[in-house]
């Protein structure tokens, strides 16, 4: 047994190794805890007596010579670590870093902001999760409204009272009955109906509703905030508003723009018109205001509403709606070099 020690002194003292991971092997395998140094250490007790100095001192010798060239291998490895790091060619290009993207809703959303943030609108945000109040009733939407049908609106089962919002209109309800006049708000965010799922449709999408509420307001002064907004956003100045009903605001219009019949694409989102809706405006219907404890004898204000995502789909020519929900990877990567 003491030939066997001398032997892997030996080995141990000639033991050569180009990385840490040998270097670890080998303190493993002579100095870990089921190595043989332990090994060799249980059958000391196994030793004849006449022979237990020397089968002790050929452990030592073991022990010692093996943790030294452990010791020895990591400084001369560390060694030459630092000597190849600095021979680094610092000159050399570096790994390009890979440019992030915006979503394309982030970035109309954004560009919507702005522009609105130029002629003093706020922006405002409320829950996704809504109440009958907020998202219907103080609207002027009574029970009977179809708008509150199973298949127009996602209802909490649990409680036919909770609902998940149709339009971000509820965000201007509880800035009204928050903040008193005068009032200029924009309110972005995520909407839900429940309808089928096409190119053109989804079951949530997004909206951006403004409102502004003051002393004297006219339609005059809601059809030219809407002529700054497409002007700005489209490059579009020509636009035109259609007579529509919607129940929180009398009198009620759909926004068109001329969008033109330049292209084939002009073309087929205009239907051959060349006018293109992009969203709804109104005055806000008294009832509205006093339901949110604003006195409609001394003000008045106007709302609008748009949809971010035809809004996006038509400044990028995207012609499938679910592509904006789907993350997938090659769409999202073409937006890099967008603000």
């Amino acid at each position: 047994m003491i030939d066997k020690i001398k032997e892997l002194i030996s080995e141990a003292e000639s033991f050569k190794a180009q990385t840490k991971e040998e270097v670890e092997a080998f303190r493993i395998k002579y100095l870990g805890k089921k190595g043989l140094l332990n090994h060799y250490f249980a059958e000391f007790k196994n030793v004849a007596n006449d022979q237990k100095k020397e089968f002790g001192q050929a452990i030592n010798t073991l022990k010692n010579t093996a943790q030294e060239k452990v010791n020895g291998l990591k400084v001369e490895l560390e060694n030459t670590t630092e000597t190849s790091s600095s021979n680094t060619d610092l000159s050399r290009p570096g790994d390009p870093i890979k440019i992030g993207s915006r979503h394309p809703i982030s970035i109309v959303k954004n560009q919507i902001i702005n522009i609105f943030s130029n002629i003093g609108f706020n922006v405002s945000e409320g829950p996704e999760i809504e109440d009958d109040w907020h998202n219907f009733t103080a609207l002027n939407l009574p029970e009977y409204h179809p708008a509150r049908d199973m298949q127009d609106t996602f209802f909490i089962q649990t409680n036919p009272d909770i609902l998940l919002r149709t339009h971000t209109s509820s965000v201007q309800v509880r800035y009204m009955e928050n903040n008193p006049p005068p009032i200029r708000t924009i309110s972005p965010g995520r909407v839900y109906r429940n309808e089928a799922i096409s190119a053109r449709s989804h079951c949530f999408f997004h909206q951006l509703e403004g409102l502004y509420i003051d002393k004297d307001v006219s339609f005059a002064d809601l059809k030219q905030t809407l002529q700054y907004f497409t002007t700005e956003l489209f490059g579009k100045s020509k636009i035109r508003l259609r007579p529509s009903y919607f129940p929180f605001t009398e009198p009620s219009a759909e926004i068109d723009v001329y969008w033109g019949l330049e292209t084939e694409t002009d073309h087929k989102i205009t239907k051959g018109t060349g006018w293109l809706e992009i969203g709804g405006c109104g005055m806000v219907d008294p009832n509205v205001l006093t339901n949110c404890g604003i006195d409609a004898e001394i003000y008045s204000g106007f709302a609008f509403g748009v949809g971010i995502d035809r809004i996006a789909m038509l400044l990028h020519q995207i012609g499938d709606i679910r592509l904006l929900s789907e993350n997938d990877v090659r769409f999202l990567e073409q937006f890099k070099s967008a603000l």
